[in-house]
Order: structure tokens, then sequence, then C-alpha cells
């Protein structure tokens, strides 16, 4: 069959370019990897554009939606589409989150919370230990090629909430959301829950031999000791943590998968 440049640039076509443009948007906004580091937003466009025209013959054979005639409409489409894209890469971001949240609490324990500085993944300061647990998570976010899985439920989102007005934020998928951003804190305490509990026990030790030699200066002794201890534990701990966070990763990116 031949097609006409007209038939090609129809208006119908360029809005379900712009919707796979915009959800894709959403996915590169809130998704690990994509947003956690400072990627040039010239690399960001282009490769949404590209990603965009790979599925838009795929996603096109399959729509079939009314044309919205007016600007209230097309706005309602395309906020529509930044939502489901945002919420596909927010939901798998959650584990980076836990990771952060996680380190932060035993990096207190530690004392290390004084030095904090510019974490790249979040945008704000935090630790250098929660720096490494994110760097961690990066690791085995891309040994399970998450990234890949992450496209793939994008493109499983256009078969189950096709382009147009036919899907409604309903309440299942408000708990759905709310179910895995409550598992981010379950996630950031069995994390952190190892490392943290023998730095307590450590604490109350040294609040024995407080009580058992005064005139020793304990503080001087408890500071660089909890330091040592911690990064001690860190390395102890490091494998145990990446194979729980790898079994944590693909487990919600499954979840992430069903959401709609």
């Amino acid at each position: 069959m031949d097609f006409t440049l007209l038939q090609i640039f129809s208006p119908a076509n360029l809005i379900v370019f712009m919707a796979i443009v915009v959800r894709i948007s959403g996915l590169m906004t809130s998704a690990p990897l994509y947003s956690t580091y400072p990627i040039p937003a010239q690399v960001k466009i282009w490769l949404t554009a590209f990603i965009a025209f790979i599925l838009y013959p795929m996603v096109q054979a399959h729509s079939h939606f009314a044309v919205p005639h007016d600007t209230i409409g097309l706005t309602c489409v395309m906020v529509k589409e930044f939502a489901i894209g945002y919420i596909i890469g927010f939901c798998a971001n959650l584990v980076f989150l836990a990771a952060e949240l996680g380190a932060n609490m035993f990096s207190i324990q530690m004392g290390l919370s004084i030095s904090q500085a510019l974490n790249p993944a979040s945008g704000t300061t935090s630790p250098i230990i929660s720096q490494a647990f994110t760097l961690l998570v990066t690791i085995v976010f891309i040994s399970l090629n998450a990234h890949q899985w992450l496209l793939s439920a994008l493109y499983g989102s256009f078969a189950h909430v096709p382009i147009g007005y036919s899907f409604i934020f309903d309440g299942a998928l408000v708990q759905k959301v709310l179910h895995m951003t409550g598992q981010m804190f379950a996630i950031s305490i069995g994390i952190s829950m190892p490392i943290f509990s023998v730095l307590l026990i450590k604490d109350i030790l040294l609040g024995f031999v407080s009580k058992l030699m005064p005139t020793m200066n304990i503080f001087m002794v408890a500071m660089p000791l909890k330091v040592y201890v911690g990064l001690l534990l860190c390395m102890i701990f490091m494998r145990p943590m990446s194979e729980y966070i790898r079994v944590v990763l693909e487990k919600v990116l499954v979840n992430v998968s069903a959401i709609f």
C-alpha cells in the first residue's frame, strides 16, 4: 500500500507520536539510571525521540482513539501519558531511595552524618556511605538489565493502557503505588538493620566500659571506633546486601510491570 506524506504526517499520527514521546519523557524524568545521574538534556531528548521512533509503528497499529480537536482534550491526553511514564519510573526508583535511606540510618550511628556531600542521584546532600550504597544498587540494577526491563514495561503499558481517554486513575492504582512506597521503608530497614544493630550493641558495651572506668576518656575512643567498625561491617555485609538488593529489585520490577 502506498502512503503519501499527508497520510504519514496526519494529525492523528502526529498526536500518537507526541503521546509516545510524552510517556517516555515521564519515564526518563523519574526512572533510576535515566534520572539519577547527570545525563545531558540533549542526550535524554535524542534517546527519547529514538525510542519513540522505534515504538511508534507497533503502538500506532493498535491505537484507536478519537483525536482531540481542542487544546483542553489534547492537554488531558498528554498529562495522562506523562503520569503513566512517571509512575513506572517512580516505582522502580523506590529501591534506590530505600538504599539511600537505609545507609543514612546507620551512617548517623557511625558518626558520619556530618560528612555531607552532594548526591547526584537525589540532588540533595547525603553522607558518603549512602552514595556508596546508591552506586551498589546501580551496579546491581545494570547487572540485571533492569533498564531494558523498564523499557519493556513501558511498551507493555501501551497494550494495557492505550493512548486516549480510556484510562482513569482509580483507587486500585493508588493503592498499588502506596503499597510499593510502604515497602520502601521495609527495604531500608532490611539494608540498615545488620550494621545498625551491631553498632548499637557496641555503643551499649562502651557505656558499660565508661561506668567501669570513669577516668577513661571514652569519647576519644568511641568516635574513631565507630567509624572503623562501621566501615568493616560495610565491607563484610557488602556481598549479602548486594544479593538482598538483587532479590528486591527483581520483585519490584515484576510489580512495576504489573502495576497497570
